[in-house]
């Protein structure tokens, strides 16, 4: 998905190259492909989020498990000890009875009711072991459940420990990623920062913000009212930009003009309105960055805004000035990220 987005950004810039305007149509689709990445980053967020939650859900099941394990080897434990118990009584029994048949058999030629007596008991002996039999046979029948449930939390517990290892091994990948992305861009930022500093707070500006580096500039800096040609001080800042590009292979470059809301007067020539105007800008600067570099024109992308995102939205003379500018939008690749995403 990831590799459909930069062919289509790829494919936009050598149009907008090629020809130096860019309709609409493309433009619209150049800004979803670039909202759906904002999108896929906030999700990974949530992503992260979600599997944090989960690694908790999974931990206190574990304990749980480890619990009921516990209990039940208890109750084994003790099912068995009455097993024996009862075997022992059950032999006892068994010889009581052995011996009642013997006296029975001494008895029955003395006295009628002794051996009624006898038989009473010999039968009471015999119910009394036959219910004994019957528990000793139920006590077997509870622990044989009671081992097949630990069995069975026994291969829970083994899955629930293999899975949360496996999700954790996960959490740590997407946070390594992350955290090698958060110091890309502090290191770009770092070396723009550095190659640019004579011009910071002279019409140039360089944020870091939503994983990104912005460099913003002001038309005072690059171009005259109405032009696409820009000016020696611009073309210094922007060969000293192209510098620290040539080094950066894994950046995709965003240029990006915007102007104010006042109408472009064409005069009849071939720039027709504040669109053409912003793109064309944007085309003079990738010239500019290109000539004499090794940056590799597939991380370029040309794009005009127009009067359609501006920093300042009232009507002043000093809103106009700050919304006359041209951003270049340098975004480090997550080609790595996106392949585990992808993964999923």
């Amino acid at each position: 998905m990831k590799s459909t987005i930069n062919k289509m950004f790829l494919f936009t810039g050598i149009l907008i190259f090629s020809f130096g305007c860019i309709p609409q149509r493309q433009y619209e689709d150049v800004k979803k492909k670039k909202e759906q990445c904002e999108e896929e980053r906030a999700q990974l967020k949530t992503e992260k989020q979600s599997l944090e939650e989960k690694n908790k859900d999974l931990s206190e099941s574990i304990r749980k498990m480890t619990r009921q394990i516990e209990g039940l080897v208890s109750d084994t434990s003790i099912m068995s000890n009455s097993l024996s118990k009862l075997n022992t009584n059950y032999e006892q029994l068994d010889k009581t009875y052995e011996l009642l048949l013997q006296k029975n058999q001494q008895m029955l030629n003395n006295s009628t009711d002794e051996t009624q007596k006898m038989l009473s008991k010999l039968t009471a002996a015999q119910a009394d072991l036959q219910r004994r039999e019957d528990e000793v046979k139920k006590m077997e029948r509870d622990i044989e459940i009671k081992r097949l449930e630990m069995e069975d939390l026994s291969n829970k517990y083994s899955s629930s420990k293999e899975e949360i290892a496996a999700k954790d091994a996960k959490l740590l990948e997407l946070q390594s990623i992350l955290s090698k992305k958060d110091s890309v861009v502090n290191a770009l930022k770092t070396r723009v920062s550095a190659a640019l500093l004579g011009f910071e707070n002279k019409g140039l500006t360089i944020t870091q913000r939503n994983g990104k580096v912005y460099v913003s500039l002001d038309e005072s800096l690059l171009f005259s009212s109405g032009s696409t040609t820009v000016d020696a001080k611009g073309q210094e800042a922007l060969r000293n930009l192209a510098k620290v590009l040539e080094a950066s292979d894994d950046v995709n470059v965003m240029i990006e003009g915007h102007t104010d809301d006042v109408p472009y007067k064409s005069g009849g020539g071939a720039i027709k309105d504040n669109w053409d105007l912003s793109v064309l800008r944007a085309t003079s600067i990738i010239r500019i960055l290109t000539e004499n570099s090794k940056i590799n024109p597939k991380l370029l992308t040309a794009a005009g805004r127009g009067e359609y995102m501006p920093i300042d939205g009232t009507k002043t003379k000093e809103a106009r000035t700050k919304n006359r500018r041209t951003e270049i939008i340098l975004t480090p690749k997550l080609d790595d990220l996106f392949k585990i995403i992808e993964s999923n």
